[in-house]
């Protein structure tokens, strides 16, 4: 009696034992197999995804990613045509713009009460205020703020709006066809109620002739 119960267990045990191996095994060819791959070929649909989605300018040059936003800059005391991002900033060097810098884009625990995010926020306000000709209590919020990964190739409408007569006024164009480049580059809310209307940036300062470093001489295979 004692031997059939002692068989009945060590049974019991062994076949709870394939049961959870073949658990550990269905699960692991799942989860660690079948799922990365299938992302890994939805990753793949599209060469333009497949290559990290560069945005690309009328001569075919790449001047930089769709996803990643990097501030473009002229040099001093020239005129500026195109838009601005959102800013980065960079808090260990003490500095409200890390401006064209992605790198820059580190966390900074500046919470709310921080007196340094809110002095970078003043000098933030100054600058794009004298930049853009207005007061600073007309400039957005997101201007002087970061997006949460700091490379958001987004702003919002508003920003956008500000600086489209200074973009008139340095490329020549009239005002309306400016904001109707704005308007085309605007995306809605995704699924018609997720997060807010915004302008893609990127996109938006190659329609108005932002292009790469050299590209003419790319272009033509120099």
């Amino acid at each position: 009696m004692i031997v059939m119960r002692s068989f009945g267990f060590i049974t019991g045990v062994v076949r709870a034992a394939r049961v959870g191996l073949l658990m550990l095994v269905a699960l692991s060819v799942i989860v660690g197999v079948a799922y990365p791959a299938a992302v890994w070929a939805l990753g793949r649909l599209g060469s333009v995804n497949a290559e990290g989605s560069p945005l690309t300018d009328a001569n075919g040059c790449v001047v930089g990613s769709k996803l990643i936003g990097v501030d473009p800059q002229v040099p001093a005391g020239e005129p500026d045509p195109f838009f601005h991002l959102r800013t980065v900033g960079s808090v260990a060097a003490d500095d409200a713009f890390a401006p064209g810098d992605p790198a820059a884009a580190l966390p900074s625990n500046q919470g709310p009460s921080s007196e340094i995010l809110a002095r970078f926020v003043e000098e933030r306000r100054a600058v794009i205020a004298a930049r853009e000709n207005v007061t600073p209590h007309s400039i957005p919020v997101d201007a002087v703020t970061g997006s949460g990964s700091g490379i958001d190739p987004h702003i919002s409408p508003g920003y956008a709006a500000l600086q489209a007569p200074r973009v008139a006024r340095v490329t020549g164009l009239a005002e309306e066809q400016v904001r109707d480049l704005v308007a085309a580059h605007t995306e809605g809310r995704q699924l018609g109620f997720l997060g807010v209307e915004r302008v893609d940036v990127p996109e938006l300062n190659v329609a108005l002739g932002l292009t790469a470093p050299d590209c003419d001489q790319v272009s033509s295979g120099g």
